[in-house]
């Protein structure tokens, strides 16, 4: 059954947003977020402090790709006003496990005693802070900064050992401010 839906997204002051063809600029105060959409299927136009995106005869493929649309562009939104923030703490209960930073990586030393230190890059637009036991990844862009703190957890999982026994590793403890 094909409806006519729309959906409408406020643009707060302070926040400058362009549509481009398929490209969607939203800058504010932390910087510039670009990203490209496909708006094939759908119409979208920026009207006064609004973005209206969707479509006269939407169907419910439509209606989907449309709600995703306007979430990606309100977390965009939601970035240039304030950034993203994670945080993970290094948990060790064998072998002392020590992280640091250096220019666009992170190395882990000495995870369950390894001689080879683990290492992960990070895109730019990322800042990382390695405070102790506390890493913090802080981005505009929702989807780099939780790549990134995904790929340190994933970096020190334990695989073939009893998870019970070894509790070693970097997790996450708290996502764009919410506590896990």
């Amino acid at each position: 059954m094909k409806k006519e839906l729309f959906q409408t997204i406020e643009i707060p002051n302070g926040v400058e947003v362009e549509l481009i063809e398929n490209l969607v600029k939203v800058s504010g105060t932390h910087g510039i977020n670009e990203r490209k959409f496909d708006f094939s299927k759908l119409s979208a136009e920026k009207k006064n402090n609004q973005i209206i995106i969707g479509n006269k005869k939407a169907t419910k493929k439509e209606k989907r790709i449309m709600n995703t649309i306007a979430a990606h562009i309100r977390n965009m939104i939601k970035g240039v006003q304030k950034k993203f923030e994670y945080k993970l703490k290094v948990c060790f209960s064998h072998f002392p496990i020590t992280a640091e930073l250096k220019n666009n990586e992170v190395i882990i030393k000495n995870f369950l005693g390894e001689k080879v230190p683990r290492r992960i890059k990070f895109p730019q637009g990322i800042e990382v802070e390695v405070e102790k036991e506390i890493i913090t990844v802080r981005s505009i862009n929702k989807e780099l900064a939780g790549m990134v703190a995904a790929n340190l957890e994933n970096v020190t999982r334990i695989s073939k050992r009893d998870r019970r026994v070894f509790q070693d590793g970097i997790f996450i403890t708290n996502k764009c401010g919410e506590e896990m």
